[in-house]
């Protein structure tokens, strides 16, 4: 009898302590979570007892006592990153605490296509709610200690946010998508020869945004770089709709007048001579593979077809003529766009 009740006084409370330890694994490491794909944010300053209350009333873990001991034990309780994160059908307790503490939160997938300037980059981000405002992007990024930072010469990062298809976390913070940006522009361009007798690094930036911004076909932005060179040789001004534009692009109401042509801006290349004091877009590696190697030829003027061509003369009667027949003659410009033609 008196051994019996050793038996009973000793090993239950082993095996007691033993099942709650097998309840305390399985909950960890086998209970999961049953309901679909669920997105779970965890705040900016919020404490553990926030996550894991709300984690608990989500249904997320099973039991948010066990929850709170196992992230205790494991000194995750000051670990977790503030994010958006995706949350799979059949995670486990311990699943979801490696979500929450690596932050490899839910991404939004976003293409900067070429030619897009600073203003037009911050508006796609803020529309993708990857930046919560644009006005901060684009202080920073005109801002020249911005610039200065990552040893580029000119005044703000315009030229250097390299268009492309990238992923970024909701209201991400802006200096790491900037950083993200010129580092893929450093990426992309590190291989390039960026020697020339006449023009700086960033002035050949410069010129490629402008390429960028001319045309609408890849096959034609050697040539139009040609055009530019040789304007630039026989210091004839370049004369840019674009670079006017983007001088103005703050007022900018999308009509350009006569009045915006004669209004001196840094960038009004009607005004100015030479280039602009810097970019005016970020173009991609093949505007600035054109400018690296241009078209040889005698070409001085091109006015656009309306379809993402132009036509090219080496004189200005010639110009003059092409600008009646394709732009002052409605039939020519009636009905015609280049976004309908495959670019080659």
């Amino acid at each position: 009898m008196k051994k019996n009740l050793f038996i009973f006084l000793i090993i239950s409370p082993i095996l007691a302590i033993s099942m709650a330890a097998v309840r305390v694994y399985y909950v960890i490491y086998y209970s999961s979570y049953s309901g679909p794909e669920t997105s779970f944010s965890v705040r900016s300053g919020e404490g553990f007892s926030s996550v894991n209350g709300r984690l608990g009333r989500k249904e997320i873990i099973s039991n948010t006592r066990i929850f709170h001991r196992y992230a205790q034990v494991k000194g995750y309780m000051t670990k977790l990153k503030k994010g958006d994160y995706t949350i799979p059908s059949g995670s486990t307790m311990e699943e979801v605490v490696t979500i929450l503490i690596e932050g490899k939160g839910k991404t939004i997938l976003v293409t900067i296509p070429e030619g897009k300037n600073l203003y037009e980059i911050a508006a796609i981000l803020e529309s993708k709610n990857i930046l919560k405002s644009k006005s901060e992007f684009i202080k920073i990024a005109k801002d020249s200690s911005t610039a200065g930072r990552y040893n580029l010469k000119g005044t703000r990062l315009e030229g250097y946010l390299y268009p492309d298809t990238y992923r970024f976390t909701r209201h991400s913070k802006p200096n790491d998508i900037i950083a993200t940006f010129v580092n893929e522009f450093i990426r992309k361009t590190k291989n390039l020869d960026f020697t020339h007798p006449e023009l700086s690094k960033h002035q050949l930036i410069t010129l490629a945004s402008i390429v960028e911004k001319e045309t609408g076909r890849a096959i034609e932005r050697p040539r139009i770089a040609g055009v530019f060179f040789n304007r630039l040789r026989t210091r004839m001004r370049i004369q840019s709709d674009p670079t006017t534009i983007y001088g103005i692009w703050e007022s900018f109401n999308g009509n350009l007048r006569r009045k915006h042509l004669l209004e001196k801006t840094p960038y009004n290349t009607y005004k100015i001579n030479g280039l602009p004091i810097g970019p005016i877009s970020n173009p991609g590696i093949k505007a600035i593979e054109a400018v690296l190697k241009p078209e040889t030829h005698k070409f001085l003027y091109f006015v656009s077809k309306n379809d993402g061509t132009h036509v090219f003369s080496k004189n200005l009667k010639d110009h003059n003529d092409a600008v009646n027949y394709w732009q002052k003659n409605a039939r020519n410009r009636k009905g015609r766009s280049w976004r309908k033609r495959k670019k080659k």
